[in-house]
């Protein structure tokens, strides 16, 4: 039976006729979702990712005191940290800084890891 394509893989499918930007952008973003394939996580940081961002900004800006800020990044990277614990994955700066130590990281969750073909004998 055919399966349907993801969404990573009709993005990248895409954006493979296009400029080496679009190209650069649908490569980053098809992996992204790989990374991010249970619905609670991606619902999450899609919470947690402007959480986070805001959180940066109203840090810097003067007319806000930076506490507030502060728990806002935390509490971003929270909901996100949850989301990687469900999904059964490491936080994407985590597995940046396992990879370069050397140590073992996990990219992309077992669970959604393609199946290897039965062996003919």
């Amino acid at each position: 039976m055919v399966q349907p394509l993801t969404l990573a893989e009709s993005l990248s499918a895409a954006t493979a006729m296009k400029g080496p930007l679009l190209r650069f952008l649908g490569k980053r973003l098809s992996a992204w979702l790989m990374r991010h394939r249970h619905p609670f996580n991606l619902a999450i940081h899609v919470i947690g990712i402007p959480t986070a961002v805001t959180g940066v900004v109203m840090f810097f800006w003067p007319r806000i005191d930076w506490f507030w800020g502060l728990g806002a990044l935390v509490l971003g990277y929270v909901l996100q940290y949850i989301g990687h614990h469900v999904e059964g994955n490491d936080v994407g700066e985590w597995a940046g800084i396992k990879k370069l130590l050397g140590l073992p990281y996990v990219g992309i969750s077992p669970r959604w890891q393609m199946d290897k073909p039965p062996s003919q004998s």
